[in-house]
């Protein structure tokens, strides 16, 4: 009808462009590279190394997990970030979380582990990687730093087994966790801002 507006994409249809739009990125990255496959990164590993990689990105993924929550408990900055955080998300219900999550983690890791890993290196992947999370502010670089980090870590956890399924587990299970976290738990004031 003339008129009425067109309603606005939902968040779930934008994170689904988005993600979807970097995996058909990679695909188009690695086909022109001439990568026949952009999961697996070294044909010759077994599939075995599969569970290997499963299980050393689902350690990464807890320690990293247990590590931003004592982050939060500990310090002024992650309290900082994770208010900060919570503010720009708003409500999202645990199905966007989820949706999210499996996006963002397969998406970013088959453009940055899987198509500009093996082209650019290690360090140049990673640095694209956290030149995607650099946030509003100044004081969320160290969320960047984190990202820079995480690319490393990513990056060389699939060279050394010679696929994606660990980072997108890990990056999967840190991104469900810490969104759900940041949603749910509401940290008080800091005193300062108490009257």
């Amino acid at each position: 009808m003339l008129g009425q507006r067109e309603p606005p994409h939902s968040r779930a249809t934008m994170i689904l462009g988005l993600y979807g739009g970097m995996a058909l990125l990679a695909v188009l990255i690695s086909a022109g590279r001439g990568d026949p496959d952009i999961y697996r990164l070294d044909e010759a590993r077994p599939t075995w190394w599969l569970a290997l990689s499963l299980v050393i990105g689902f350690v990464l993924a807890v320690a990293v997990v247990v590590a931003s929550r004592v982050a939060v408990a500990r310090t002024a900055w992650a309290q900082t970030m994770h208010r900060d955080f919570r503010a720009m998300l708003g409500d999202v219900p645990a199905r966007e979380i989820f949706l999210l999550a499996v996006a963002s983690s397969i998406g970013e890791e088959l453009l940055f582990r899987g198509a500009l890993g093996p082209w650019l290196g290690l360090v140049p992947q990673a640095v694209l990687f956290a030149a995607l999370h650099v946030g509003p502010k100044r004081r969320h670089l160290v969320w960047t730093g984190w990202a820079l980090g995480m690319g490393l870590a990513f990056g060389a956890m699939s060279e050394a087994v010679g696929d994606l399924g660990g980072a997108i587990l890990a990056h999967f299970v840190i991104n469900f966790a810490n969104l759900h976290f940041i949603v749910r738990v509401a940290l008080p004031a800091p005193i300062a801002q108490r009257s």
